[in-house]
């Protein structure tokens, strides 16, 4: 265990306890409406959380072999009986083979690898359960690179490219069309996909409703999403599952990092030993701009600083913050809820160091599960 004042940043921090929170809240959901929820890898793979996140949900779902043999080894272990899906919007067939071993669901993207891979499949894997990913061609995604159901969309199977011949094969159909969004936004979604898609529902035995569920956000409407899925279960006398990723770890951590050198060039600029590029991508991808704790908007507090990364990229920039007192060389800054999307993502961009992982328990103690050094960058390269 380490001491919280001696720890070196830049580190991403999960707290324990509220890991717990959000996934006994997911718990719930599943125990009063019947669904299944898994963990979407994509989203959070802190593994060394898998012990308590194998506890409440009922398995994972990966985007690859990569990620499939991560929840094969990470979290299956704590749990025997935790179902392991694996989607990708393409399968090269000898990763496919590796996956149908482990695999207790494959998920599809197009009815031509359905129907050129589901025998091999079979072969390796008889209790494998086979299913198509649909595009029903609504979203109310925020922004278009997070829009799976945009124009031109690669990913899900439209109507007008459904392939009847499928039937025969799949058990399940899957759609994944959200974006850290509200239950209404599923309703929106779920009556373009009944309207498109249920007559293929009879002989199906489940409907995954993929992620994007923003489930343990401050006002997300609960009792609505189990009324909407137990109704959609009773309707259609088939099984419910949900994958989100940013709901399991959302605002249960934190990425912290600290000032290197602070300057001026037409306002006050702040450098610190992280990188927007490198450690926090979304919030350059979405945009979206990190909250930074005992900070706020530019002008509202005494001093503003314009917060940047420490790479060459120009654009590496986090936003400008202000804050009730001018910023000193070793102060720490605190960007809130950078667990989910954030270290899946991170890079050794200009060699920049990755930052650590720490878990916060829930006695209080810090626990260093990783650190990286200059080997992991190498590493990447040849």
């Amino acid at each position: 265990m380490a001491d919280k004042r001696t720890l070196k940043t830049p580190y991403y921090l999960c707290e324990e306890e509220l890991l717990e929170k959000n996934l006994k809240l997911l718990d719930y959901v599943q125990k009063e409406s019947g669904a299944k929820i898994i963990l979407a890898l994509k989203g959070f793979a802190m593994y060394s959380t898998f012990e308590i996140v194998s506890k409440y949900l009922k398995g994972c779902t990966a985007s690859g072999l990569y990620e499939a043999l991560l929840a094969k080894d990470e979290f299956c272990r704590y749990n025997e009986k935790a179902e392991l899906h694996t989607y990708s919007p393409a399968y090269k067939e000898e990763d496919l083979k590796e996956i149908a071993k482990i695999s207790d669901h494959i998920v599809f993207n197009s009815p031509s690898q359905l129907l050129k891979y589901s025998d091999m499949v079979k072969k390796i894997n008889p209790k494998v359960h086979l299913s198509l990913r649909i595009n029903p061609e609504v979203s109310a995604s925020p922004k278009d690179i997070y829009n799976p159901c945009g124009l031109y969309s690669r990913l899900g199977t439209t109507l007008q490219n459904f392939d009847e011949k499928v039937l025969k094969y799949i058990d399940g159909l899957n759609f994944h069309a959200l974006c850290e969004q509200d239950v209404d936004a599923l309703e929106a979604v779920l009556v373009e996909f009944e309207r498109k898609f249920s007559k293929y529902f009879r002989n199906l035995k489940y409907i995954n409703f993929g992620g994007g569920h923003h489930i343990t956000k401050k006002g997300y409407d609960v009792q609505k999403l189990i009324s909407i899925i137990k109704n959609f279960r009773k309707k259609y006398n088939v099984e419910v599952y949900l994958e989100p990723g940013e709901a399991v770890g959302w605002e249960c951590g934190y990425l912290v990092s600290s000032v290197l050198d602070t300057f001026k060039n037409g306002m006050d600029v702040a450098i610190l030993d992280t990188s927007a590029e490198a450690h926090m991508p979304d919030t350059l991808a979405m945009p979206y701009r990190a909250e930074v704790r005992d900070a706020s908007e530019a002008g509202v507090k005494a001093y503003t600083y314009r917060l940047g990364g420490n790479t060459c990229l120009a654009g590496d920039i986090m936003g400008d913050y202000s804050f009730d007192k001018p910023l000193e060389i070793g102060d720490k800054i605190i960007f809130e809820d950078q667990i989910h999307y954030t270290f899946v993502k991170s890079t050794t961009f200009n060699g920049i160091k990755l930052p650590s992982l720490v878990i916060k328990r829930k006695d209080g103690s810090y626990d260093v599960v990783k650190e990286f050094g200059y080997d992991e960058y190498k590493r990447r390269l040849s």
